[in-house]
């Protein structure tokens, strides 16, 4: 009788030394993250704008922070392609044509390339960053359902062209005249009537001046000077906001307070602005994005008005021509330019 610990036989060591191997195999595999495993999927994001990089870096930042905070890298899991007219509108068609042709994920936009995108494409996601009537335009049903292939903001409040001739009224308590000077587009004369409508509880009278081009500027300010205004407004547009540096230096040698839409304005000479806080809405743009590439159908996104407002004042403007900008109002102003 043979004792002590039997010897496995020839072939149930290899056996035993295969299932070692195959086991050590499957371990070494599920200790490699899943990433490693497949290649992640890349989103991409199509920008197209109708004037330059510089003017809408800040949106584009914006943009690209609100995605960074919901977990997208850029290089990793998104990329983007940037397609700019630099003020040649004629091009945007063939841009935003690029952009279907690269077979984009989602295509981003302004409120002067909603509707060149949408005839660019039906099927491609489109997400407004911020825009004038989107309803009105045709782009979307609704706010509340938006149908087809478009959804994102509108930077339209009810409110907010009453709220500029309060701030008007409070700066310049003897002004009668108020000036809006616009495109004359749709949504342009919206706002002109909407801030008609406000004036008269207010004892102002507004007179809406338009202007289709640069070669205009000119004859409009003499329109204005002969009803005899106090202050203009200006209404931003894909024809006014190019050319806001030269609208701005022509009121302040008329000596007329300015007011605006956007602080890009302000920055370029504008006395002050009142409105919509756009960069706070191109973040916003991001979960539109995110919702989409998650799945989501622009149709079924509602559309959102804006909730956040800013003010900023460009003391350098007001003291150039010689108006004083009452402490009460300055308390209220989310940034002072000094």
């Amino acid at each position: 009788m043979t004792t002590g610990n039997r010897q496995p036989a020839l072939g149930n060591r290899k056996n035993l030394k295969l299932g070692s191997l195959g086991l050590c195999a499957t371990l070494f595999a599920l200790s490699i993250p899943a990433g490693a495993q497949q290649s992640k999927k890349v989103h991409l994001i199509g920008i197209l704008r109708n004037d330059t990089p510089t003017l809408f870096a800040s949106r584009n930042q914006a943009l690209r922070q609100g995605l960074h905070e919901l977990g997208y890298v850029d290089g990793e899991n998104i990329r983007f392609e940037y397609r700019y007219a630099e003020r040649n509108l004629n091009r945007l068609p063939e841009l935003a044509a690029e952009l279907v042709g690269l077979k984009v994920d989602v295509i981003v936009v302004g409120g002067g390339t909603t509707s060149v995108a949408r005839k660019a494409t039906t099927t491609i996601p489109i997400v407004v960053g911020s825009a004038g009537d989107l309803v009105g335009g045709g782009h979307v049903a609704s706010l509340a359902r938006p149908g087809g292939n478009v959804t994102g903001s509108t930077d339209i409040s009810p409110d907010v062209s009453g709220k500029r001739l309060e701030v008007l009224r409070d700066i310049l308590p003897k002004a009668v005249r108020v000036a809006v000077l616009s495109s004359g587009s749709k949504s342009d004369l919206d706002e002109v009537r909407q801030t008609e409508a406000a004036a008269p509880h207010l004892g102002l009278k507004v007179n809406g001046i338009t202007v289709r081009n640069r070669n205009e500027f000119a004859g409009a300010y003499e329109k204005i000077n002969k009803q005899q205004a106090n202050a203009i407004i200006f209404i931003q547009s894909g024809e006014t906001l190019p050319h806001r540096k030269e609208l701005s230096e022509l009121a302040a040698r008329h000596r007329l307070p300015s007011m605006c839409e956007t602080s890009v304005w302000t920055e370029d000479g504008c006395m002050m602005n009142y409105g919509p806080d756009l960069l706070y809405l191109w973040r916003r743009a991001a979960t539109y994005v995110d919702k989409i590439l998650k799945g989501a159908k622009p149709g079924e996104l509602p559309v959102e008005q804006p909730t956040k407002f800013e003010m900023v004042i460009n003391l350098q403007s007001a003291k150039r021509i010689g108006v004083t900008i009452p402490p009460n109002v300055l308390a209220r102003a989310d940034r002072v330019i000094k």
